[in-house]
């Protein structure tokens, strides 16, 4: 095209089709322009389509962990102040001298059994650290530091569920007992007890539950493939 002054070539952009105003402004400015300059690049609108869905689905990921950490941190503490409160004292009749019985009184506590104290401090460890995160998840914003949670998130669920389970199975023997061992069940004569640590068990379970969650969510959102999408639009 000629205009006195020589010739050019117009730009890709004036051969784009007319776009209503009402269209425009319902578009968001930095969306648009995006757009624009994806267009005059080269870009397929299915490529940036795509990155903005991706882009969409990792704020929602990312806007969810802090739910999901604020319900870890309740079951983790809950577990840990049930357990660690957990005592129950029962009396019996241990002999009859005379007339007169002579009795003793048994209690049950978490501190006379390792796997009842390493449950609770599991669980301190995992309501104090995702509390932790959730106080200073403002300034753990970049890439790093996301990684960095995301590799402690993996070594508190490691540490919660062995605890979890190796409660479980101290549970399960005061239960129902070892007939081979000839140890006895304990939950007829301390059946508060029981009940408390079974609470303390299934607070617990949802706690790794919901960690494994994080640690999913988490992935997701730092995942390679997701961030080399999401900087397709820039």
């Amino acid at each position: 095209m000629s205009n006195g002054f020589g010739s050019w070539t117009p730009s890709p952009l004036y051969n784009l089709p007319k776009i209503s105003a009402p269209i425009i402004q319902n578009l968001p400015h930095i969306q648009f322009l995006d757009q624009l300059m994806d267009l005059e690049k080269g870009k397929k609108p299915s490529e940036q389509a795509a990155a903005c869905r991706i882009m969409q689905a990792k704020d929602k990921l990312i806007t969810l962990q802090p739910v999901v950490r604020a319900c870890v941190f309740l079951a983790t503490a809950v577990a840990a102040v049930i357990m660690g409160l957990n005592k129950q004292s029962y009396t019996t009749v241990v002999a009859i001298v005379g007339t007169r019985p002579v009795t003793q009184t048994f209690t049950a506590k978490f501190k006379d059994t390792p796997a009842f104290v390493f449950f609770v401090i599991a669980n301190a460890i995992a309501s104090g650290y995702n509390l932790m995160v959730l106080v200073t998840r403002r300034i753990l914003q970049r890439r790093v530091q996301s990684l960095s949670v995301h590799l402690l998130d993996m070594v508190i669920l490691t540490l919660l569920a062995t605890g979890s389970a190796t409660a479980a199975s101290m549970a399960q023997l005061g239960k129902n007992g070892n007939l081979h061992a000839r140890w006895n069940p304990i939950c007829d004569k301390f059946g508060s007890f029981c009940n408390h640590g079974g609470i303390a068990l299934v607070s617990s379970f949802i706690g790794v539950a919901l960690m494994l969650a994080l640690n999913l969510l988490s992935a997701a959102a730092n995942s390679p493939r997701s961030n080399k999408n999401y900087g397709m639009l820039y």
